[in-house]
């Protein structure tokens, strides 16, 4: 399986704005599909829907619980399944974080470290993290040696991150 990263527009199969219940039809096909928040019109607690493959997760984030807002899709794990998650030709989740990041700023695009492990692609919007709930390899940094999830979004989806005290 194959998904293919595409900010600001969406994931494969998943394109920003598709319908509640659009995605969730689709992302059963992909495996177990968990709703929270069904509906939910709330900024502070959003309808999200977690579709969970046996060797993967993606959370689908929802605006007003009508329209896809963000898709977060997490590291796969082994499995019997060859599952690959792409940017621009590069693969997310086996090529060491650190070395993403450089071949992202050969790409031209900005890259801000914002905390510890985690890093956005503004006006592009993609958020990497490192931080991980299990055991996983380790760079020499002390952090994971690559990217646990990646989420895409709209462009301005990060812009509360922003400095907005430079003009």
């Amino acid at each position: 399986m194959e998904i293919e990263l595409d900010p600001p527009n969406g994931i494969t199969g998943f394109p920003l704005g598709m319908p509640a219940e659009d995605v969730k039809t689709a992302a059963a096909r992909l495996g177990r599909v968990k709703v929270s928040n069904e509906g939910s019109t709330s900024t502070f607690r959003p309808m999200k829907v977690l579709a969970l493959h046996p060797q993967f997760e993606i959370v689908f984030h929802f605006e007003r619980g009508k329209v896809l807002h963000a898709a977060e899709v997490w590291i796969p794990q082994p499995g019997p399944e060859e599952i690959t998650v792409r940017f621009r030709g590069v693969d997310v989740f086996r090529t060491p974080a650190l070395q993403l990041l450089r071949q992202l700023e050969e790409m031209g695009l900005t890259v801000l470290h914002n905390e510890p492990s985690f890093w956005i692609v503004p006006g592009l919007s993609l958020g990497f993290t490192r931080t991980a709930g299990h055991e996983v390899p380790l760079d020499t940094d002390g952090e994971p040696l690559y990217f646990q999830a990646v989420l895409t979004g709209p462009t301005d989806y990060y812009d509360f991150l922003l400095d907005v005290s430079n003009p």
